[in-house]
């Protein structure tokens, strides 16, 4: 089945960008397939910790459409997180680059300059996907159909694994976020299920690897983009402007502050005993 309609905003999508954000249409899972760690009870008077994040990815994390080239959701989550009494303070490292795959990002957390970060990192959040879709697109321009990106499925899902694999591999502490994809071209064209079927297939890839791991967890912002209220994205009509970003980042802030926050506070205090 062709993906009709589609090609004109395809084309126009070519020139604007090689990469495509992301975003997701599932929900933090509540489940893990592995068995997760038992900690004691932490005490009130535990000290706050100090956190050291990790953003990796493609557009959405480098901030692309943000006006105050601060780095797109990063700059808000921060101070989100810093209001909460769990936390006395937040360093983001921001390794977004713009039309990054998933290839792309897992050469990139092999390389010097991110796995120093990597092995200090308390948290990683990644944003990857959406230009793995789009290199579907453009690898198939002339004659879209639904079956090509059923073909790549499987690649996603084993580039995505190799991520989790290397993450876990420099760092057996840390606790990662992926956030889900969304429809870019959901502004222009509602009409055309089949992009909506695909996105949901995506992230429905993204979430079943993050059930594999323990301490791992997916957090979905399709619903942003596709029931907002106002305007939420860039004049390029893909990227989140100011005001998607903030949101993306309250819908983190959320999923972190119900369950990264206490995992990652329940790490720190054992680690705390440990060393005592």
């Amino acid at each position: 089945m062709k993906v009709k309609k589609v090609f004109p905003l395809l084309i126009f999508a070519m020139m604007f960008l090689s990469s495509c954000s992301q975003s997701a249409s599932m929900v933090l899972h509540q489940e893990k397939k592995v068995a997760s760690q038992v900690f004691e009870p932490i005490p009130a008077d535990f000290i706050p910790q100090k956190v050291k994040v990790l953003s990796a990815g493609d557009s959405l994390t480098q901030g692309i459409g943000d006006s105050t080239e601060q780095g797109g959701y990063l700059p808000y989550l921060k101070s989100m997180l810093e209001k909460d009494k769990r936390i006395q303070e937040v360093d983001f490292y921001n390794y977004g680059v713009k039309g990054n795959r998933t290839t792309q990002l897992l050469k990139r957390l092999q390389s010097l300059e991110m796995k120093p970060i990597l092995r200090q990192a308390d948290l990683v959040i990644l944003t990857i996907g959406g230009n793995d879709i789009m290199k579907i697109v453009k690898d198939n321009i002339s004659d879209l159909q639904v079956s090509d990106f059923s073909k790549e499925k499987e690649f996603y899902r084993s580039h995505l694994t190799q991520i989790f694999d290397v993450i876990y591999k420099e760092n057996p502490n840390v606790s990662i976020v992926l956030v889900g994809v969304y429809n870019p071209f959901s502004k222009w064209f509602s009409d055309i299920k089949e992009m909506d079927q695909i996105v949901a297939e995506w992230n429905q890839i993204g979430e079943s690897v993050v059930n594999q791991y323990s301490h791992s967890y997916f957090v979905s912002i399709e619903d942003l983009f596709l029931n907002a209220d106002e305007d939420v994205l860039y004049t390029d009509n893909f990227h989140p402007n100011d005001k998607g970003y903030e949101l993306i980042a309250e819908r983190l802030n959320e999923a972190l502050a119900n369950q990264v926050i206490p995992d990652l506070e329940k790490k720190a205090y054992t680690v705390s005993n440990e060393e005592n």
